[in-house]
């Protein structure tokens, strides 16, 4: 989600993203998001791309409090989430996990203090990777995909999970947006390195990619937005076709 001038005012508009960049507009995530929950999504993912803007930390709020409202599904939110305040807050005001990526790596006593106080299960760390060309090694990017640091995918996973993550959101810096499958070797590394649940996503075009999520990667779950955005597909029909591959999942809410 980023901010945007809707009618003089500054609210959240639900956008799909190409590697982190390449903005497309799609509309109101409250209204989306009720269509994602009758067609039988599991849980959504609100991440504030605007984290710093100003007054974004109140219209991501404003979107929480309306979301929790309109749905009763689990939802995960995040973006520009720096301290224990900030966790409450938005915990207070309808959401049920609260995911961390810059802070997590920057101040690493964030997770175990927030997972201390709030409950691993609240406690997600979003980690974003893109593999680099020059030694073809994978690496863990922060603020928005914009700063590499030191860390591969597997050791920084195995690090948050030792810290108190109680949930991992892998996303392929590299795939986002281009809907030509997920980064399976990655997922299979970071699933098989942790024993915490792992989010894989990032680059879904097709149901079977969701299939190789599960089946060779190993993943707990499959996110996607650009897929569910632009295609004529609804996870409802997703859900039967990964049913119909021999993943037990459930196809009706």
């Amino acid at each position: 989600m980023r901010s945007s001038l809707v009618g003089g005012r500054e609210r959240m508009v639900l956008v799909n993203t190409n590697s982190f960049n390449h903005y497309s507009e799609i509309g109101d995530p409250v209204s989306q998001a009720k269509i994602y929950q009758a067609q039988a999504a599991d849980e959504l993912i609100f991440l504030d791309l605007d984290a710093n803007r100003h007054n974004s930390g109140e219209v991501l709020v404003d979107v929480i409090r309306r979301a929790a409202k309109e749905i009763f599904m689990p939802f995960t939110v995040g973006g520009g989430v720096k301290d224990l305040d900030r966790i409450r807050e938005l915990l207070l005001n309808g959401a049920d996990k609260i995911s961390i990526n810059t802070a997590a790596l920057e101040q690493r006593e964030l997770i175990s203090k927030a997972a201390d106080c709030f409950g691993s299960q609240c406690i997600v760390v979003s980690i974003d990777f893109a593999k680099r060309i020059r030694n073809n090694e994978y690496r863990v990017f922060v603020r928005g995909g914009t700063v590499e640091t030191k860390w591969d995918p597997v050791s920084w996973a195995i690090k948050v999970e030792q810290l108190g993550a109680g949930e991992i959101l892998l996303t392929s810096i590299d795939l986002d947006g281009s809907q030509k499958g997920l980064d399976i070797e990655m997922t299979r590394r970071v699933s098989e390195a942790v024993s915490i649940p792992v989010i894989t996503s990032g680059g879904c075009g097709k149901a079977i990619h969701f299939v190789e999520g599960f089946q060779k990667g190993g993943a707990d779950a499959v996110a996607a937005g650009t897929f569910f955005s632009h295609k004529d597909q609804n996870p409802m029909q997703t859900r039967a076709q990964i049913l119909n591959s021999g993943i037990p999942i459930r196809v009706h809410t």
